[in-house]
């Protein structure tokens, strides 16, 4: 047994291995654990972290505060590449409301946070911990650590005050958004169901998800024209598909000609095809693809290196077939002739069976290709990144460079990266699987790491020291905030109930929170507003995280 009790005690590389691998493990079990249906998920592992390391059961310093880092680069630059197709397109696309409001709750976290720290003699290595766990954001945690480690002078025992402020918030981080959410459907007597019947009337007038209509032509100024000489199609980003002439249904070209009597199918958004029906004709009693023998649509995904690039027009003229719909990451849209197609699209086709199999053999449509990640650009993407967190950034009014280190560089470079898309044949592309195991590898490494640092010091501080006064003053960051913009949502801007949830949600960064606000609805307004508000609110907090460190030192 002597060989086993080594290779808990010395220090090596079976040792470093086993006893990462026991926390990680350990502690997803224990995130797993339901207490009044609410479960700790990934910081299950930080929880398994401070247990090994009060118990003395930990690694070589050096070699942990890699893996922290290493850890901490992999999970943000996965977040990155998660939110980055989204980020600018829901920035606009559903308002700057939500996103000020969500930015007005980072702000006043950090405001009291601050006050805190001042005026309840909480030191601000504690206090900026306290500020992540009670909004249960991982990364403006690391993002903290990574800022204090670069300030002269701070020793080891301060560096833990960070993770112990986090360990100690966080329960309640993940209550009280809850609690925030049961409190506001109390004081404004809300009806669920209410709620959920306005936000699909509201979304059923506003929908940008393509549809299609069947139109039967009327008008004799098209009579004769051929779909390259009608140029409103082109301007309202509005695709024919299929056209039904002299009793046959076909495909749609640029040479398609128009008669009176025709039924033609249009697939784009819901306003500009009602004005078509203006303009060509009321709708059809036909339903041309229940008559189109001859005709068939299949969803297909650009996976050939070859296809990257090419416009949807050249596509269609060379393979005789029509693209109605585009879906990527963050949108579904109908194309217009000039759009390149990117690697992941997947591509609506309309055309004979001929037609449909030599176009996908152009485009690849592998589902095994596209679950390949491409090992390349992630260590290019992480090695840009790490040089953008490197560079230092004199702000006035702070004394030292502020640096956007760890977190911030290779979160803003997969951010950037994801919205290029391709570079050649180089995709930044990464399946959600892939994005996945990166994100939740990065994250269990970096808290398994933060717990065994901290875990020496967490129980006697929570037992013996000021560990419930923190508690006490983070329940003040988690509360105060949301209450305060959920009151002025609801009652200045009457936002839907459903919607202020996801938003409280996606300002914590909190899928917890997200969980129990999906169980009151099946409704979509929900991850909508969390979505929309995520990406902002996770730079936010990790700018944030930071400033306050820098500002008051």
């Amino acid at each position: 047994m002597s060989w086993l009790l080594s290779l808990f005690n010395q220090d090596s590389v079976p040792h470093t291995l086993l006893i990462v691998s026991l926390v990680v493990a350990s502690g997803l079990v224990l995130g797993r654990v339901s207490l009044a249906g609410i479960q700790l998920g990934i910081a299950g592992v930080l929880f398994s972290g401070l247990l090994f390391g009060h118990f003395q059961l930990t690694i070589n310093p050096e070699v942990m505060h890699f893996l922290r880092e290493f850890g901490l680069v992999l999970f943000v630059y996965a977040i990155g590449l998660q939110v980055g197709p989204s980020f600018v397109s829901s920035f606009f696309r559903y308002g700057l409301r939500l996103n000020g409001m969500a930015a007005a709750i980072v702000i006043l976290g950090a405001l009291i946070t601050v006050l805190i720290s001042i005026f309840g003699a909480i030191p601000m290595p504690v206090a900026v911990g306290l500020f992540s766990g009670a909004t249960t954001n991982t990364p403006s945690l690391a993002a903290a650590q990574q800022v204090l480690s670069g300030i002269a002078g701070i020793d080891s025992e301060t560096l833990k005050m960070p993770g112990l402020g986090y360990a100690v918030a966080y329960p309640f981080g993940i209550a009280g958004i809850i609690l925030a959410m049961l409190l506001n459907k109390r004081l404004f007597k809300v009806d669920i169901a209410d709620e959920a019947k306005n936000f699909a009337d509201q979304q059923q007038q506003d929908t940008h998800v393509p549809i299609w209509k069947d139109l039967r032509v009327e008008n004799p100024n098209l009579n004769g024209l051929t779909l390259r000489q009608i140029p409103f199609f082109e301007g309202m980003n509005v695709v024919m598909t299929r056209i039904l002439h002299n009793g046959a249904v076909d495909v749609a070209g640029q040479e398609s000609r128009l008669a009176i009597g025709d039924t033609i199918r249009l697939v784009g958004e819901r306003e500009p095809l009602e004005q078509l029906k203006i303009l060509i004709g009321p709708e059809s009693d036909i339903d041309l693809k229940q008559i189109a023998t001859n005709l068939q649509s299949k969803r297909l995904v650009v996976t050939n290196k070859a296809a990257i690039g090419q416009t949807i027009g050249n596509l269609c003229m060379l393979y005789g077939v029509t693209i109605s719909r585009i879906h990527r990451p963050d949108v579904e849209f109908s194309p217009s002739s000039s759009v390149h197609v990117q690697f992941g699209d997947e591509l609506h086709v309309v055309g004979n069976q001929d037609a449909l199999s030599s176009i996908e053999k152009a485009l690849g449509n592998s589902l095994e290709e596209l679950a390949h990640p491409q090992i390349m650009p992630i260590f290019i993407g992480i090695s840009l990144g790490v040089l953008l967190g490197s560079v230092p950034m004199y702000l006035p009014g702070i004394p030292s460079a502020v640096k956007l280190g760890m977190a911030g560089g290779p979160l803003l470079v997969a951010i950037m990266l994801s919205r290029v898309g391709n570079w050649g044949t180089m995709t930044w592309h990464l399946p959600k699987s892939s994005n996945i195991i990166l994100k939740d590898i990065g994250i269990a490494l970096f808290l398994a790491c933060v717990g065994l640092h901290s875990g020496d010091q967490f129980v006697e501080t929570l037992v013996r020291g000021d560990g419930f006064y923190w508690m006490a003053c983070a329940a003040l960051i988690t509360l105060l905030p949301l209450l305060i913009v959920a009151a002025v949502g609801r009652i200045v801007y009457k936002l839907n109930f459903l919607t202020l949830c996801g938003l409280l949600a996606g300002s914590m960064t909190d899928p917890p929170a997200l969980a129990f606000a999906n169980n009151l609805s099946p409704a979509a307004a929900v991850s909508m507003a969390y979505a929309t508000v995520y990406p902002l609110v996770m730079i936010l907090r990790i700018i944030a995280a930071q400033l306050i460190i820098l500002l008051v030192n």
